[in-house]
Protein backbone atom coordinates (compact mmCIF):
# COMPACT_ATOMS: atom_id res chain seq x y z
CA UNK A 1 0.00 0.00 0.00
CA UNK A 2 1.40 3.38 -0.99
CA UNK A 3 1.85 5.94 1.72
CA UNK A 4 0.24 9.11 0.37
CA UNK A 5 1.43 11.28 3.20
CA UNK A 6 4.13 13.70 2.06
CA UNK A 7 6.74 14.76 4.63
CA UNK A 8 6.44 18.49 5.25
CA UNK A 9 10.04 19.10 4.17
CA UNK A 10 9.23 17.91 0.65
CA UNK A 11 5.90 19.60 0.03
CA UNK A 12 5.96 21.81 -3.08
CA UNK A 13 6.59 25.40 -2.09
CA UNK A 14 5.98 28.27 -4.47
CA UNK A 15 7.46 26.50 -7.45
CA UNK A 16 10.82 25.86 -5.74
CA UNK A 17 12.70 22.90 -7.18
CA UNK A 18 12.57 20.15 -4.55
CA UNK A 19 14.68 17.67 -6.51
CA UNK A 20 17.91 18.15 -4.50
CA UNK A 21 16.02 17.04 -1.40
CA UNK A 22 14.20 14.25 -3.18
CA UNK A 23 17.55 12.75 -4.19
CA UNK A 24 18.48 12.38 -0.52
CA UNK A 25 15.07 11.76 1.02
CA UNK A 26 16.17 8.78 3.14
CA UNK A 27 19.25 10.53 4.47
CA UNK A 28 17.29 13.62 5.40
CA UNK A 29 14.75 11.45 7.23
CA UNK A 30 17.60 9.97 9.24
CA UNK A 31 18.99 13.41 9.95
CA UNK A 32 15.52 14.50 11.05
CA UNK A 33 15.55 11.83 13.75
CA UNK A 34 19.02 12.70 15.03
CA UNK A 35 19.60 15.46 17.52
CA UNK A 36 22.26 18.06 17.01
CA UNK A 37 23.62 21.02 18.92
CA UNK A 38 23.83 19.15 22.22
CA UNK A 39 20.42 17.63 21.75
CA UNK A 40 18.54 20.89 21.25
CA UNK A 41 17.95 21.21 17.51
CA UNK A 42 17.11 18.97 14.57
CA UNK A 43 16.99 19.61 10.85
CA UNK A 44 13.31 20.45 11.14
CA UNK A 45 14.01 22.94 13.91
CA UNK A 46 16.81 24.73 12.14
CA UNK A 47 14.67 25.32 9.09
CA UNK A 48 12.54 27.48 11.36
CA UNK A 49 15.52 29.58 12.45
CA UNK A 50 17.67 30.62 9.53
CA UNK A 51 21.28 31.14 10.38
CA UNK A 52 22.03 27.91 12.15
CA UNK A 53 24.54 25.16 11.85
CA UNK A 54 24.21 21.38 11.96
CA UNK A 55 27.31 19.34 11.26
CA UNK A 56 30.17 18.75 8.89
CA UNK A 57 30.44 14.99 9.34
CA UNK A 58 31.45 12.97 6.31
CA UNK A 59 28.25 10.92 6.19
CA UNK A 60 26.23 14.12 5.75
CA UNK A 61 28.15 15.63 2.87
CA UNK A 62 25.83 14.54 0.05
CA UNK A 63 22.80 16.21 1.55
CA UNK A 64 24.81 19.21 2.69
CA UNK A 65 25.98 19.85 -0.86
CA UNK A 66 22.43 19.54 -2.11
CA UNK A 67 21.16 21.89 0.57
CA UNK A 68 23.92 24.35 -0.19
CA UNK A 69 22.71 24.62 -3.78
CA UNK A 70 19.15 24.94 -2.54
CA UNK A 71 19.96 27.40 0.22
CA UNK A 72 19.14 30.71 -1.43
CA UNK A 73 15.73 29.48 -2.55
CA UNK A 74 14.89 28.12 0.89
CA UNK A 75 16.02 31.33 2.54
CA UNK A 76 13.73 33.39 0.33
CA UNK A 77 10.83 31.03 1.04
CA UNK A 78 11.28 30.94 4.82
CA UNK A 79 11.90 34.64 5.32
CA UNK A 80 8.97 36.87 6.17
CA UNK A 81 10.02 40.55 6.41
CA UNK A 82 6.84 41.35 8.36
CA UNK A 83 7.29 38.62 10.98
CA UNK A 84 8.90 39.82 14.21
CA UNK A 85 10.77 37.68 16.70
CA UNK A 86 9.18 37.49 20.18
CA UNK A 87 10.02 40.27 22.61
CA UNK A 88 10.19 40.12 26.40
CA UNK A 89 10.06 42.34 29.48
CA UNK A 90 12.79 44.14 31.34
CA UNK A 91 12.47 41.63 34.15
CA UNK A 92 13.56 38.85 31.78
CA UNK A 93 16.88 40.47 30.86
CA UNK A 94 20.07 38.66 31.82
CA UNK A 95 22.50 40.91 33.67
CA UNK A 96 25.25 40.71 32.58
CA UNK A 97 24.88 38.88 29.25
CA UNK A 98 26.79 35.68 28.65
CA UNK A 99 30.21 36.02 27.06
CA UNK A 100 31.16 33.87 24.10
CA UNK A 101 33.92 33.96 21.49
CA UNK A 102 36.51 31.59 20.09
CA UNK A 103 38.88 32.57 22.90
CA UNK A 104 38.56 33.32 26.66
CA UNK A 105 37.25 36.65 27.95
CA UNK A 106 40.68 37.44 29.38
CA UNK A 107 42.10 37.61 25.84
CA UNK A 108 39.72 40.34 24.64
CA UNK A 109 41.87 43.25 23.49
CA UNK A 110 41.05 46.85 24.46
CA UNK A 111 39.41 49.09 21.88
CA UNK A 112 40.19 52.80 21.70
CA UNK A 113 36.79 54.33 21.07
CA UNK A 114 38.30 57.69 20.09
CA UNK A 115 40.42 56.32 17.25
CA UNK A 116 37.99 53.58 16.22
CA UNK A 117 36.46 53.89 12.76
CA UNK A 118 33.89 51.84 10.86
CA UNK A 119 35.29 51.30 7.36
CA UNK A 120 32.76 50.99 4.53
CA UNK A 121 33.32 49.12 1.28
CA UNK A 122 31.59 47.57 -1.69
CA UNK A 123 28.27 48.74 -3.12
CA UNK A 124 28.00 51.86 -0.97
CA UNK A 125 27.63 55.42 -2.23
CA UNK A 126 29.29 57.19 0.72
CA UNK A 127 32.34 55.23 1.85
CA UNK A 128 33.66 57.78 4.31
CA UNK A 129 34.66 56.01 7.55
CA UNK A 130 32.35 56.67 10.48
CA UNK A 131 33.44 57.50 14.01
CA UNK A 132 31.89 56.05 17.13
CA UNK A 133 30.35 59.39 18.02
CA UNK A 134 28.78 59.74 14.55
CA UNK A 135 27.11 56.33 14.83
CA UNK A 136 26.07 56.82 18.45
CA UNK A 137 24.37 60.09 17.48
CA UNK A 138 22.08 58.35 14.98
CA UNK A 139 18.49 57.45 16.00
CA UNK A 140 18.43 54.34 18.18
CA UNK A 141 15.88 51.67 18.94
CA UNK A 142 15.73 49.15 21.79
CA UNK A 143 14.71 45.49 21.68
CA UNK A 144 14.45 42.81 24.34
CA UNK A 145 14.90 39.58 22.44
CA UNK A 146 16.37 36.12 22.84
CA UNK A 147 19.98 35.45 21.89
CA UNK A 148 20.52 31.84 20.80
CA UNK A 149 23.97 30.27 20.54
CA UNK A 150 24.78 27.43 18.17
CA UNK A 151 26.19 25.60 21.22
CA UNK A 152 22.67 25.19 22.58
CA UNK A 153 22.36 27.90 25.25
CA UNK A 154 20.39 31.14 25.15
CA UNK A 155 19.48 34.21 27.14
CA UNK A 156 17.22 37.25 26.85
CA UNK A 157 19.04 40.52 26.31
CA UNK A 158 18.17 44.19 26.09
CA UNK A 159 19.94 45.73 23.12
CA UNK A 160 19.87 49.28 21.78
CA UNK A 161 21.34 50.48 18.54
CA UNK A 162 20.93 51.90 15.07
CA UNK A 163 18.46 49.97 12.89
CA UNK A 164 20.49 48.63 10.00
CA UNK A 165 18.02 49.50 7.26
CA UNK A 166 18.04 53.29 7.79
CA UNK A 167 21.80 53.08 8.35
CA UNK A 168 22.20 51.49 4.92
CA UNK A 169 19.95 54.13 3.40
CA UNK A 170 22.04 56.86 5.02
CA UNK A 171 25.30 55.62 3.51
CA UNK A 172 23.76 55.01 0.09
CA UNK A 173 24.08 51.23 0.12
CA UNK A 174 22.71 49.19 -2.76
CA UNK A 175 19.89 47.41 -0.97
CA UNK A 176 19.26 45.14 -3.93
CA UNK A 177 22.64 43.51 -3.26
CA UNK A 178 22.73 40.02 -1.77
CA UNK A 179 25.00 40.19 1.27
CA UNK A 180 26.59 42.33 3.93
CA UNK A 181 29.98 41.24 5.26
CA UNK A 182 31.43 42.26 8.62
CA UNK A 183 35.06 42.12 9.73
CA UNK A 184 36.43 42.36 13.27
CA UNK A 185 39.92 43.18 14.63
CA UNK A 186 40.40 39.74 16.19
CA UNK A 187 40.27 37.96 12.83
CA UNK A 188 36.59 37.10 13.12
CA UNK A 189 34.21 37.78 10.25
CA UNK A 190 30.68 36.89 9.27
CA UNK A 191 27.96 37.86 6.83
CA UNK A 192 24.20 38.09 6.54
CA UNK A 193 21.80 38.15 3.61
CA UNK A 194 20.22 41.45 2.62
CA UNK A 195 16.64 40.50 3.65
CA UNK A 196 17.91 39.93 7.19
CA UNK A 197 19.81 43.21 7.08
CA UNK A 198 16.63 45.07 6.14
CA UNK A 199 14.50 43.44 8.83
CA UNK A 200 13.29 45.97 11.45
CA UNK A 201 14.84 43.99 14.34
CA UNK A 202 18.34 43.95 12.86
CA UNK A 203 20.44 46.65 14.49
CA UNK A 204 24.01 47.83 14.93
CA UNK A 205 24.05 47.60 18.70
CA UNK A 206 25.82 50.22 20.80
CA UNK A 207 24.25 49.52 24.21
CA UNK A 208 23.26 46.66 26.47
CA UNK A 209 20.74 47.20 29.25
CA UNK A 210 20.70 50.99 28.70
CA UNK A 211 24.47 51.32 29.10
CA UNK A 212 27.32 51.42 26.55
CA UNK A 213 28.35 47.98 25.36
CA UNK A 214 30.91 46.44 27.70
CA UNK A 215 34.19 45.68 25.97
CA UNK A 216 33.76 41.91 26.21
CA UNK A 217 30.35 42.08 24.55
CA UNK A 218 31.34 44.05 21.47
CA UNK A 219 32.24 47.67 22.25
CA UNK A 220 31.91 49.90 20.37
CA UNK A 221 29.70 48.18 17.76
CA UNK A 222 28.23 44.75 17.15
CA UNK A 223 25.52 43.26 14.99
CA UNK A 224 22.35 42.16 16.76
CA UNK A 225 19.44 40.33 15.18
CA UNK A 226 17.08 37.77 16.71
CA UNK A 227 16.78 36.16 13.28
CA UNK A 228 20.22 34.52 13.38
CA UNK A 229 22.24 32.42 15.77
CA UNK A 230 25.00 34.06 17.76
CA UNK A 231 27.87 33.21 15.44
CA UNK A 232 26.20 35.34 12.74
CA UNK A 233 26.29 38.42 15.00
CA UNK A 234 29.90 39.65 15.08
CA UNK A 235 31.31 41.85 17.85
CA UNK A 236 33.86 44.69 17.69
CA UNK A 237 32.98 45.40 14.06
CA UNK A 238 35.55 47.50 12.19
CA UNK A 239 34.35 47.17 8.60
CA UNK A 240 31.19 46.55 6.60
CA UNK A 241 30.95 45.60 2.93
CA UNK A 242 27.88 45.38 0.71
CA UNK A 243 28.38 42.80 -2.01
CA UNK A 244 26.77 40.38 -4.44
CA UNK A 245 29.55 37.83 -3.92
CA UNK A 246 29.09 35.40 -1.06
CA UNK A 247 31.62 36.63 1.54
CA UNK A 248 31.66 33.67 3.92
CA UNK A 249 32.98 34.17 7.43
CA UNK A 250 35.09 32.67 10.21
CA UNK A 251 32.81 29.68 10.85
CA UNK A 252 31.16 29.68 7.43
CA UNK A 253 34.55 29.11 5.76
CA UNK A 254 35.15 26.24 8.16
CA UNK A 255 32.18 24.27 6.89
CA UNK A 256 29.23 25.86 8.68
CA UNK A 257 27.84 27.61 5.60
CA UNK A 258 25.61 24.95 4.07
CA UNK A 259 22.49 26.33 5.75
CA UNK A 260 23.70 29.30 7.75
CA UNK A 261 21.07 31.66 6.46
CA UNK A 262 23.18 33.41 3.89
Amino acid sequence: MTNKRTPSLFRPVGGIDQSPLEEHRDLIRRIERRRFLRGTLSLGAVTLLTGCDISNQQNLQAVLRAMSRWNDLVQAWLFNPNLLAPTYTDADVRRPPRYNAFYPKEQVKPVDGESWRLELAGLIGDKRPLTKDAIYAMPHETQITRHICVEGWDYIGKWSGVPLRPFLERIGADMTAKYIAFRCPDGYSSSIDMPTALHPQTILATQYDDAPLPLEFGFPLRLKTPLKLGFKQPKWIISMEVTNTYPGGYWEDGGYNWFSGV
